[in-house]
Parts: structure tokens; C-alpha cells; sequence
């Protein structure tokens, strides 16, 4: 099964959108239906070309009564509704409508509770990440998958953001690239020092994960410069996580992965308890480091019904990740690729089916296809020619 994936807004209020989806030649739709805050182009919509959306929401009706300390917000931008009505839209077009479910990412919630948000071994708060390792929070995700399975009755559900989020985030006016971090120095700063997570961690944990970001010389260059000149020196660069860490890599990896699995397990429990039949997606990772909106699957999940993996970046790199979700997926299990279709990629068909092709050898037996609904004309018809020249 192939997948496009939408906003709610790119399709209600324009009756074009369900018949132009569906001249994708997909069989479904991820609706989103929890998001977070974005400014999206609207390409097609009759009212608007820019939509502006300053705060994650939900994007079915709010029931107070459904909901514990965290109730996610509605949105003003589109109708309270528009989950359902761009569902009911799509499946008269013939179009099954899946479930784009965000969990932990969420700067709303993550504002209005900071005391719930992941904090790196500086204190610092991420406050669009909600940290699992707080039962609040998985109570929230736990509510949240419940009330979309039982309102907004989709025919697939798709769980994205099923861990920690991490450092790597575009926030408003990113100013984060001059500190010539690497991506170990990434990792470090993605790694939860909040109230619930820090204990978990072996003693001088965040002592350890502090130096390895600034280098052992960094206050002593610093001094040691006249005030006038003074500069931040260049941070150390381990090689690899486990470099950084040392003797501690290994706990405290199984303290990440436990987290992610602890939540995916207790939600897919809610979801087969809600709705036994609807199947279940992962948006996945097999690497054991992994925190963002694939959150880390480095021992599978028996439980759901497809994994996908991120290919958003060199096919290459794209194809080893799914190799990898294929060799942890157990019988029955499908691997998905998720793929760009917007910038920096370019608008042709032929170069997208080539990339689709190197997917599916593979392992992926599905497309999940970057986005429908921000892509123009011409990237819109080479999606189209991409799955017919795959098909």
C-alpha cells in the first residue's frame, strides 16, 4: 500500500483535493490528525497560499472529559473538525484515510508543562520535546492514540515521535550552527538530564557527557585569552557515542531504548484494545541512538503492522536503514520508505522512480510519499510517475 501524506487544511475547504490525491495512484492518505506547529504552503486551496499554524493541535473535536493533566489545544486555523471532515472527503474519492499521529512533539504542551520536557546534561529545556520517561506524558500519548482511534474511527494509524525527541529540531530562526557541533555532539545534547530520566543513569553521567561537549580545554582557553579577544574554542570531537561515554555507553543506551520501547508497547496495547483490526505503522529507526520523530526500533516491534524507516537523505544511507528495519521485522511485518518529494529533490519523475526502485530492493514493499499537500504541480506529477513507472 502506498501512501501520500496531508494536513487536514489541504483538503477541507477545496473539493479538489480528494480527487487530486487520488490521481497519485496511492491507496491512502495519512491525515494528520496531532501535529505540531509549522507554516505550510498551500498550494491549491482556494481561500489561501500560506497557512500559518503557531501552535500544535488537535485536529479532532476536544473532549474535556477524555483527557488528563495534558490536553492538547484546537486549532483556530482550520475547523475543530477538519480531521474528520477531510476523512470523510477522502474515503468518498475511494481513498483510505490513515491516522498521522505526532506524540511526544509537541512545543505547545511541552510550554504550557516544562517541568514534563527532555532537558540536556546542561539543564537546558527542549520545550517541544515531552519526555516519556514522565507517566504524565505517556498517560497523554496513551489518551491521545485512544481518542483518535475511537472519534476519528481511520483506517490505519500511524505513530510518529513514539520515543524522546532529540537536539536536532528546526526551531524559529535555528541559531545553532556557528557552535560547529558534530553529530556525536548532537547525540550528547539529545540525551534527557530531566527529573524522571536522570536517575536512571550511572553515577557522573552528566559530568562525563558535559566534557565530552565543551573539551577538556575549553575554560582554560578561554581564560587564558585577553577579554577583548576572548573566543569559545572548538568543542572536542569524539568519534562516537560510545567513544564519548566510555565504559557508561552501554546502560545508558539501554536506558534510551527502553524508554521509546517502553511507550510504543503501552500504545500499542491501547490501540489493539481499541481497535483490534486497524493496522498499525511505526515511524522507526534501527539506530540505538536515535531521538527525533523516528524514534529508535533497534530490536523490533512485534506488535505493529509496518515499519518505516526515513529516506530523506543519501539513497545509499536510505537503503542500509531499511535493510536493517527488514532484518528486524517479524513474519507478517512490512518495511515502508519514507520519501522526499520536496526540495532539495528535484521535480522529475524518472529520478524519483530510481530512488524508489533502490527502496524496494531494499526491503521496502511500500511508499510513504513528502507531502502532498506542500508539493507543487509539477513535484505532484512526478510522484504520479514515479509509483506508475515502480508500480
Amino acid at each position: 500500500m502506498n501512501v501520500a501524506y496531508a494536513y487536514p487544511w489541504d483538503i477541507v475547504g477545496d473539493p479538489s483535493a480528494p480527487s487530486r490525491l487520488a490521481e497519485l495512484g496511492v491507496e491512502a492518505v495519512a491525515v494528520a490528525a496531532s501535529y505540531h506547529s509549522t507554516r505550510a504552503a498551500t498550494p491549491y486551496h482556494p481561500a489561501h497560499r500560506v497557512l500559518d499554524v503557531p501552535y500544535s493541535a488537535f485536529y479532532l473535536p476536544v473532549r474535556s472529559a477524555s483527557w488528563g493533566r495534558l490536553t492538547p489545544a484546537s486549532p483556530t486555523w482550520t475547523p475543530t473538525d477538519s480531521f474528520l471532515q477531510a476523512r470523510d472527503a477522502l474515503k468518498a474519492a475511494g481513498l483510505k484515510v490513515h491516522a498521522w499521529t505526532v506524540l511526544t512533539h509537541n512545543s505547545y504542551l511541552g510550554g504550557m508543562h516544562p517541568d514534563l520536557v527532555v532537558r540536556n546534561a546542561f539543564d537546558d529545556p527542549y520545550p517541544y520535546a515531552l519526555c516519556p520517561a514522565f507517566e504524565d506524558v505517556i498517560d497523554y500519548c496513551e489518551r491521545l492514540v485512544k481518542e483518535i482511534l475511537t472519534v476519528g474511527e481511520p483506517d490505519g494509524l500511524i505513530l510518529e515521535a513514539c520515543g524522546p525527541m532529540g537536539f536536532g529540531h528546526q526551531s524559529v530562526h535555528e541559531k545553532t550552527v556557528g557552535a560547529d557541533w558534530t553529530p556525536v555532539h548532537a547525540d550528547l545534547l539529545t540525551l534527557c538530564f530531566c527529573t524522571a530520566c536522570a536517575a536512571r543513569y550511572p553515577q557522573g553521567m552528566r559530568e562525563r557527557v558535559r566534557a565530552a561537549i565543551d573539551g577538556p580545554s575549553a575554560k582554560a582557553v578561554t581564560a587564558s585569552a585577553p577579554t577583548s579577544q576572548a573566543i569559545s574554542p572548538e568543542p572536542s570531537s569524539p568519534a562516537t557515542v560510545e567513544d564519548a561515554l566510555g565504559p557508561l555507553a552501554e546502560d545508558v543506551r539501554n536506558v534510551r531504548v527502553d524508554l521509546s520501547a517502553s511507550l510504543r508497547s503501552r500504545l500499542i496495547t491501547v490501540a489493539r484494545d481499541t481497535a483490534p483490526n486497524v493496522p498499525i505503522t511505526l515511524h522507526a529507526n534501527p539506530d540505538p541512538w536515535a531521538a527525533s520523530s523516528f524514534a529508535t526500533l533497534p530490536t523490533g516491534e512485534p506488535g505493529a503492522d509496518v515499519l518505516v524507516g526515513n529516506c530523506w537523505g543519501d539513497s545509499a544511507s536510505d537503503a542500509a536503514r531499511l535493510s536493517k528495519l527488514s532484518e528486524l521485522c517479524h513474519p507478517g511485518q512490512r518495511v515502508g520508505a519514507y520519501v522526499l518529494a520536496l526540495p532539495p529533490r528535484p521535480a522529475d519523475g524518472e529520478a524519483l522512480a530510481e530512488q524508489l526502485r533502490t527502496y524496494a530492493k531494499a526491503g521496502a514493499t511500500e511508499f510513504h510519499l513528502y507531502h502532498a499537500g506542500l508539493a507543487s504541480p509539477r513535484r505532484l506529477a512526478a510522484m504520479a510517475e514515479a509509483l506508475r513507472l515502480t508500480s
